[in-house]
């Protein structure tokens, strides 16, 4: 256990921009890892890269010094100049032992994430786990972990409400939106096409939707967003002159100054007096107060959102009490595993064994006597010798596992 180990830098040490840095693409992900692994030759190893944090993690005997972490930091060949290296270097947390494995348990349930409880960190730990596994990276005790971490997660998601309820503006923003009446396959307008509307519009082209017509500043991002969604795309110029009306208007922009004026509104209506909904999801705000109240729709706001997001965070922090007792008695399990593993491990040793002594015996030390033996007494003989040769070898493996059980207990209980 005292041999697993953790390098991790994550969104709580380094800036979410200069973590794209440690980022290793796909194309170099096994060679860079591979070179590492030989190098300090490293029983097993596997790495996680998400959008805030990076990680190493693996098992082997080198205590982490400074000097070993530095080395094994520069021995992945990071495209960053010297004096960006040493501030990472100064950002860098390290696990290990008991420490690692809490940490890492933490991770898998999202207890360390960016927005505690989000489930994808999981899905991202498997995954990463897997490609390891598949380049030869992983053995038996990373198998065993995975194991645990997996069963972990789910029982925190499963018994806690630490997942419950979502907590971006986005997803809050969606819920809204599908809880609104609005006709089938509705046209969408979405006036901006940054990072906010590309995550709503995933939402909604998830869930069937498909006629979208996007504006934004910058034609070619708008056509980028437009060819992912099979929609149009427009430069936020054309917003004005824009004829095919809509039932539900998206916006998001970085305007200091609101975008849908009574005007625009009013020709984007082109005639229709339908009731719409409108989703204004910018910081200010890019439809101007005059058009909420001068026309009928459902608005949805930030203001009104980052509230309910709040609120929905706060329960999921009052739900971290349940989900770290869940991690301590899983972490307190995984130690006899591990021991009952090696014990296995072990005593695959103990049939060649027994099987080499019983050869030694019958052919050599009473080779003499048992030619002397008559075919009915020989036939006995084996009889007995086999049976006691499965006694030998099934005893000891469980004699050794009833002693884990009972120190686990014992630990338990003091």
């Amino acid at each position: 256990m005292e041999h697993l180990k953790v390098i991790a830098f994550t969104h709580k040490h380094v800036d979410l921009k200069d973590l794209g840095n440690l980022v290793i693409c796909n194309e170099e992900l096994e060679s860079r890892l591979i070179n590492v692994k030989n190098n300090f030759d490293i029983a097993e190893l596997f790495y996680v890269g998400t959008c805030n944090r990076v990680e190493f993690v693996f098992h082997g005997g080198h205590p982490l010094t400074d000097d070993f972490v530095k080395g094994f930091l520069r021995g992945l060949n990071f495209c960053v100049p010297d004096d960006q290296f040493d501030q990472f270097l100064d950002q860098v947390t390290t696990y290990e032992g008991i420490d690692a494995l809490n940490h890492l348990f933490r991770m898998s349930c999202s207890l360390e994430s960016l927005v505690v409880g989000e489930k994808e960190i999981l899905a991202q730990v498997r995954r990463a786990y897997e490609r390891c596994r598949m380049s030869g990276l992983t053995g038996d005790f990373m198998r065993l972990m995975m194991n645990s971490l997996v069963k972990t997660a789910k029982e925190v998601y499963t018994n806690t409400r630490i997942s419950r309820n979502p907590v971006s503006v986005v997803s809050l923003a969606y819920r809204k939106l599908k809880d609104l009446k609005f006709v089938e396959n509705p046209r969408i307008l979405l006036i901006g096409a940054g990072e906010t509307n590309q995550n709503i519009s995933k939402y909604l082209q998830k869930h069937k939707f498909s006629n979208f017509v996007v504006f934004n500043r910058s034609l070619d991002k708008a056509e980028r967003l437009a060819k992912d969604l099979r929609g149009k795309a427009y430069s936020l110029a054309d917003l004005r002159n824009y004829k095919g009306g809509f039932d539900i208007l998206i916006t998001c922009t970085g305007a200091t100054e609101p975008v849908i004026t009574s005007s625009i509104y009013e020709s984007l209506l082109n005639g229709e007096t339908s009731k719409k909904i409108v989703v204004d999801l910018a910081i200010p705000n890019d439809v101007t107060e005059e058009v909420i109240s001068m026309y009928p729709m459902h608005y949805i706001e930030v203001s009104s959102l980052q509230a309910i997001a709040n609120k929905n965070l706060q329960e999921r922090y009052n739900e971290l009490i349940h989900a770290e007792r869940i991690i301590d008695c899983n972490v307190a399990e995984f130690i006899p595993i591990l021991k009952q593993r090696k014990v296995e491990i072990a005593m695959r040793q103990v049939p060649e064994k027994v099987k080499e002594i019983k050869s030694f015996a019958l052919n050599t030390v009473f080779a003499n006597e048992l030619n002397a033996l008559d075919p009915c007494s020989r036939e006995v003989l084996e009889k007995v010798i086999n049976y006691m040769e499965k006694k030998y070898i099934s005893v000891p493996m469980v004699l050794a596992k009833e002693i884990l059980v009972a120190k686990s207990k014992d630990i338990e209980n003091n």
